[in-house]
């Protein structure tokens, strides 16, 4: 995650906006280049989460899409328009314990658990939701 000096503190996954002609997949990649720098490699994974929400008078509804991305290497060299920021690798034990503001995305802690939880199913790790009873599952599929 990124914190930009002039964001007071505030911490944010790699964002952006659409260009005129790109894919969601096009905008993705170019603002991970352009706010972490040109060094990175990632793997697209796909979407985690798709919102709408208010952005201001001029556009009242706004839509986010969440791609999730596999870090496989390059240095993070914040650029671009978060060109000062620190960076920092948080896990979800930092996140929970730790008082973190996270502003985007708005919804913060628990999609970027969602999109851990989706990272860990792509590497083919087991992974419940929270209350899952497997043994309850199993017997109602019989």
């Amino acid at each position: 995650m990124l914190a930009h000096p002039k964001r007071e503190g505030g911490w944010e996954v790699v964002n952006g906006a659409l260009e005129a002609g790109e894919t969601v997949l096009e905008a993705a990649l170019r603002e991970t280049r352009e706010e972490a720098g040109t060094d990175i490699r990632v793997h697209p994974l796909g979407t985690v989460h798709v919102s709408t929400f208010h952005y201001d008078e001029q556009v009242r509804y706004m839509l986010s899409v969440g791609v999730l991305m596999a870090y496989e290497g390059g240095e993070v060299r914040p650029g671009d328009d978060m060109e000062g920021s620190e960076y920092r690798w948080w896990s979800l034990e930092e996140l929970a314990a730790e008082e973190v503001r996270i502003i985007i995305p708005p919804d913060g802690k628990w999609l970027i658990g969602r999109a851990v939880d989706l990272y860990r199913l792509w590497k083919g790790e087991v992974v419940h939701p929270p209350g899952f009873d497997l043994t309850v599952s199993a017997k109602k599929a019989k």
